[in-house]
């Protein structure tokens, strides 16, 4: 099989994975368009990484899955195309299934109508659902922990004023960030300043990855796997606006090895088609509406044994359930 029927082959089949949409489809040729791009820039990329060494293996004790991760019940992942490795040092590009995908979830993201902040307000973000921490126990053994992540959150939109924080009904006041905010504090107003062309916005999130999780820096993550990462948890802040947002998930269909799955469950128990990236044993998953393609939220499940559990553990889900912006800590929409 070629790469053209490969290619066409992957779109009848993400076509028959996924409904049709509530909104214009994508123009023709654009799919198309953009895998070609990604291709030539594996390949131009490829040389590079092939010759870095690797990073130490380093295990991080807890599974932290930012603002708002995801969602419910073990899925059987569809491979459009292959999502794995194309070669020695190598991975393959986005699948067409999820470029597909991720093209009508900006799509629908640019058709929504946006609110602007002004200054002295808030962001607000409701989530549900859990993480996992690894804690060691009175007799020296690593024992697996679950924390809730049924939280409400009120972020001032520079960052200036103190974040409020409620969980399991008791209030706690957070710093703000520090400088207006960054990729790992997002505030409304640091994310403004972001550029909205994907490959520019791409070019940000993985720098900042190389930076921290690159060669030489100790993390088992790696580049593409925290760039990934750090989109979701941008798009999971709730303090992203409609442009900023199909940015990062057309970012996102430029990130190599992203596949699609055509099931999946988020901690509030709606159902819909996941993004995924699996990297280490572990497929990362972004949950959305099948009819709306709007984020509902994110999941982590295990791939095999680990001390994290068993092969099919949901390690991590935490739906977005409620976002919007409010004058004053402690409103919601």
């Amino acid at each position: 099989m070629n790469a053209e029927q490969r290619e066409r082959f992957e779109r009848e089949q993400a076509q028959e994975a996924l409904p049709a949409p509530s909104y214009p489809e994508l123009p023709a040729g654009r799919v198309g368009a953009r895998r070609r791009h990604l291709l030539s820039e594996v390949d131009r990329q490829a040389g590079v990484r092939s010759h870095r060494p690797a990073p130490r293996l380093r295990r991080r004790m807890v599974l932290v899955l930012g603002t708002a991760v995801a969602a419910g019940a073990a899925v059987v992942v569809l491979g459009m195309g292959s999502g794995t490795s194309g070669g020695p040092g190598q991975t393959s590009p986005a699948t067409a299934a999820s470029v597909h995908l991720l093209e009508r979830a900006a799509l629908a993201a640019n058709a929504t109508p946006g609110k602007k902040a002004r200054a002295g307000q808030y962001v607000y973000v409701k989530t549900v659902g859990h993480t996992s921490v690894l804690s060691e126990n009175q007799n020296g053994q690593m024992a697996l922990l679950r924390e809730s992540e049924d939280i409400e959150q009120w972020t001032s939109v520079d960052g200036g004023e103190s974040t409020l924080q409620r969980k399991e009904g008791k209030d706690r006041v957070l710093p703000g960030s520090e400088g207006g905010g960054n990729l790992n504090s997002p505030t409304y107003g640091f994310l403004s300043t972001l550029p909205t062309d994907p490959e520019a916005l791409l070019e940000v999130i993985r720098d900042d990855a190389e930076k921290n999780h690159g060669a030489g820096s100790g993390s088992t993550t790696g580049p593409d796997q925290q760039s990934f990462v750090a989109i979701g948890d941008l798009l999971r802040s709730g303090a992203a606006g409609p442009e900023l947002t199909a940015a990062l998930y057309r970012a996102a269909a430029l990130i190599p090895g992203v596949d699609v799955a055509p099931e999946a469950v988020d901690a509030a128990g709606r159902r819909g088609v996941a993004v995924v990236r699996v990297h280490a044993g572990e497929r990362r998953e972004w949950i959305f509406d099948k009819s709306t393609a709007r984020l509902l939220g994110e999941r982590t499940v295990l791939l095999e044994d680990s001390a994290w559990g068993k092969k099919g553990t949901v390690v991590s889900s935490v739906a977005l359930v409620a976002s919007g912006i409010v004058d004053d800590a402690g409103q919601t929409p």
